[in-house]
């Protein structure tokens, strides 16, 4: 169960609307890398955790993974609204905005919907982690190409310090990866045994 704080986790105030940004940083909320992903594959991942400790930082990752949602969600917002046609239409918001108006909706910046196909939950702790990691980076990645495109200082703000946390993440996952190798049995772990005998 969650406890619900009715603040952001870090301060979100745009000044100036600019739909062409959020076209861009709508992906961090339902892209392929992006925060909706992330909350979902960690939150799924943690039921087949072995290790109490892993199990933990999964449902901790994927908690805050939900309010860095409800940042890119509020940053998204704070650039489209007050918006005029003429301002939409100069933007290319044109063809969001005729099926979501300025309501935020989880799609990559290409336009692709949320898919669940974009994250994986496989049951295996190392094959988990090691996707967890990946994730983290290609979210890194992804905050870092924002900010190649972004100038406006109300913006790089909250972007800088979502791209922080991302780093924070993948060093948090690499010390459960520690963890689980630490705890697994070394006979059937592929490092170690390539063959991976099976138990009979």
């Amino acid at each position: 169960m969650w406890i619900y704080e009715k603040r952001l986790q870090h301060p979100v105030k745009i000044s100036r609307p600019n739909p062409a940004l959020a076209k861009v940083i709508i992906t961090q909320f339902g892209g392929p890398d992006g925060e909706l992903s992330a909350s979902m594959r960690y939150l799924s991942q943690r039921y087949a955790s072995p290790y109490r400790q892993v199990t933990g930082v999964l449902n901790d990752i994927g908690t805050e993974e939900l309010a860095h949602l409800e940042m890119v969600g509020a940053i998204i917002y704070q650039l489209t609204r007050n918006l005029t046609i003429d301002e939409i239409k100069a933007a290319g918001f044109d063809t969001y905005f005729v099926d979501h108006t300025n309501g935020v909706w989880p799609q990559a910046a290409s336009g692709d919907a949320f898919t669940s196909a974009y994250f994986q939950s496989k049951g295996d702790i190392i094959t988990d982690l090691m996707e967890d990691m990946a994730a983290e980076q290609k979210a890194r990645t992804t905050y870092d190409n924002i900010l190649r495109l972004i100038d406006d200082p109300d913006v790089c703000d909250p972007i800088r310090f979502l791209r922080e946390r991302e780093i924070v993440h993948f060093q948090r996952f690499g010390e459960a990866l520690r963890i689980a190798q630490d705890n697994l049995d070394a006979r059937n772990f592929y490092a170690f045994n390539p063959g991976f005998d099976l138990p009979q």
